[in-house]
Order: structure tokens, then C-alpha cells, then sequence
């Protein structure tokens, strides 16, 4: 379902008796779908419903459940990816005439969000009368969303800058075949090591971008465990705190219009950090490792490798100095994430 959405195919939600029959937005053929029709129908995010000022019963009383609206025809595909595309508010201010309707199939509809952001595309739909080949329930969505089923593919010797007796350890999910990377510096001893868990970061890893801390906090790091008796860096496929690089592109463009990292990702319809630590605990079950010295300013990932079963002996952090294009970025972190030294 996860690569249909991607491809801009149809998916159907199936829960019970009821069915929800999907196009995502973003990336089908809009215009295709429009011809001959008397009403279009959308599925969007509860968090793009309230930047539209739209409320329906059932959103009224549970305000995370997604909305689901109605336009008058004729309508542009232009049109509806304005409607859905925050990016493009202040381009086309003016939207509607539309509706708010009952939420038909609630289950569905947030098993349609959640997918959306496995595929890392908008958490926006079109919903149509023909059914798709193959159907998925929430159940299967919510498996998929569970699944610890995590393998070392390979390992191979790796000598990098911070230390040249390094070894490099390929993971595979076989949920989803995302591979996910362990560097181990040092020998390996019976002391706790120094662990850093670093999420993908193409922008600040590879092209230096000066709107973020990732690149230098990843050297920090690495340069840290060569220091140690040992370490081990993490390097897990969880671009822009989990919402994919083409939405974190997005929420870049929304910061140049003045909202912040936090309000960027929900005006997008995503949570502020979709990341999932646990997939870096299995990890470490898998090198062995029940305890660490977690380098990370961010609280979440110690107690999510301790919900999931690491016990973290200390927390390190990492201190970065700030440049003039990421103070405000590293002073959001701190106020409304709980970032801290």
C-alpha cells in the first residue's frame, strides 16, 4: 500500500463491512480523475483542517481525527493541491467554496494518515467510488507500524577519519527493506560504550546546510567516540525526524515564511518527531549492547531505547555553537522539544 501511494496508485481501506477508496493527492494524475465529475471529496489531516479553519461533529469531538471535505466542480487540480499544500498558502490565499462532511470511516481515515507517513508523502486523499485491487485494514497498518523484524545484512572493516580501527554493520527491515547503518569505533571492551543514535540528515550530513545542527553534531560525535575506550554511531533512515526528505524540504520552505521547525511539520500534518527509537534499540540487541552513554541533547531518544529495553548509564551531551542561521532553530529545539545541554 506504502508503494502504491508512492506511485500514485489507488488503495482501499477495508474495515469490516465498510470500505475507504483512496488516490493520494500528491502524487497521482489529478486531472484524470476530475473529468465528468460532480463532486470531488478530499481526506486531509486534522492539523491542515484547523489551518483551513474547517470542523466537522465528529472532529469537534475528537480534534486529532482527519476531516473530510467536499468541493463544488469544476475544480483544478491546481486547485486541490493548493487546498492541500500548506507550502503554497500565502500563493493562493483564497480557497473554497467548501464543506465539511461527516467522517464516514474514522478507523480507515487515520489508518490512511498513518500510511501517508510511512510513504512519507502529504496526509492528503481523494476519495473515489472504485475500489482497488487490493485492500488493507488498520490492523495491517498498525502491524506494519509495530514491527521489530530487524536483521544485520552484512558487516565489513571501515577505517574512517575519527578512528581507523572502525567496523561498518548493514541493517534490513524486513517490514519495509529500509536499511539502516551501525558504526563501531574502537575495540570493543567490556566498558560501556558511547553511543550516538544520528537520524538521516541529507541536507546537513552531506551538503553542509547551516539551518540545522545534524553535520556538525554527527562529527562531534564520531570525533567523541574516538576519544572513548569504544563507541557506536547509529545512522538510522529517519529523514527529517521522520517525515521524509521531499516534506522535510517542505517545512524548510514554510520556516522561510516565518513558522518555526515545530509548526512547519503540523502545518504539514505531521507529528513534531515521527522518529521511532525503538528500531535503534533492536540494533543494539542485535550488537549485543544492553547498556550505553547515550551522546543527545534530546530526552526522547533515552527514554525511548529505555522503554524499549537499553539502559542508558548516562546521558552525554553534545554541544554545538550556533551559527546566525540556525539560533532560532536550536532555540526552538530548546523551548518546545525539551532539547537540553
Amino acid at each position: 500500500a506504502i508503494d502504491a501511494l508512492r506511485r500514485g496508485w489507488p488503495i482501499t481501506i477495508e474495515v469490516g463491512d465498510e470500505t475507504l477508496n483512496l488516490l493520494p493527492v500528491e502524487t497521482v494524475d489529478l486531472s484524470s480523475h476530475l473529468t465528468g465529475q460532480n463532486e470531488v471529496r478530499l481526506l486531509i489531516s486534522s492539523s491542515r483542517a484547523a489551518t483551513l479553519k474547517l470542523l466537522n461533529q465528529r472532529a469537534a469531538g475528537d480534534p486529532e481525527l482527519p476531516v473530510q471535505i467536499s468541493l463544488n466542480t469544476p475544480v483544478t487540480a491546481a486547485e486541490i493541491t493548493a487546498i492541500v499544500d500548506p507550502v503554497l498558502d500565502m500563493q493562493y490565499p483564497m480557497k473554497g467554496p467548501f464543506r465539511s462532511e461527516e467522517l464516514q470511516n474514522a478507523q480507515a481515515a487515520i489508518a490512511a494518515m498513518e500510511l501517508a507517513r510511512h510513504g512519507a508523502i502529504l496526509p492528503a486523499f481523494m476519495i473515489v467510488d472504485q475500489p482497488a485491487e487490493d485492500c488493507v485494514s488498520p490492523d495491517d497498518v498498525a502491524a506494519f507500524a509495530d514491527s521489530d523484524a530487524l536483521t544485520i545484512s552484512t558487516h565489513a572493516k571501515l577505517p574512517v577519519a575519527a578512528n581507523a580501527n572502525a567496523h561498518i554493520y548493514g541493517f534490513r527491515s524486513d517490514a519495509d527493506a529500509t536499511d539502516h547503518i551501525a558504526l563501531v569505533i574502537g575495540e570493543r571492551d567490556a566498558s560501556t560504550p558511547v553511543v550516538r543514535l544520528h537520524s538521516e540528515c541529507l541536507t546537513g550530513d552531506v551538503l553542509g546546510s547551516l539551518k540545522c545542527d545534524c553535520g556538525p553534531q554527527l562529527h562531534a560525535a564520531l570525533g567523541q567516540m574516538g576519544e572513548a575506550s569504544w563507541g557506536v554511531l547509529l545512522y538510522l533512515r529517519q529523514e527529517g525526524r521522520g517525515i521524509g526528505l521531499i516534506n522535510k524540504l517542505r517545512a524548510y520552505a514554510l520556516q522561510d515564511q516565518g513558522f518555526d521547525t515545530v509548526d512547519a511539520n503540523q502545518r504539514l500534518g505531521f507529528a513534531i518527531d515521527a522518529r521511532d527509537f525503538s528500531t535503534a534499540a533492536r540494533m543494539l540487541d542485535l550488537l549485543n549492547i544492553p547498556k550505553v552513554k547515550l551522546l543527545t541533547n534530546n530526552p526522547e531518544k533515552v527514554q525511548g531505547l529505555e522503554a524499549s529495553g537499553i539502559a542508558v548509564e548516562e546521558r552525554l551531551p553534545v554541544k554545538i555553537a550556533a551559527n546566525p542561521h540556525n539560533e532560532f532553530y536550536l532555540d526552538t529545539k530548546r523551548d518546545r522539544t525539551g532539547h537540553k545541554l
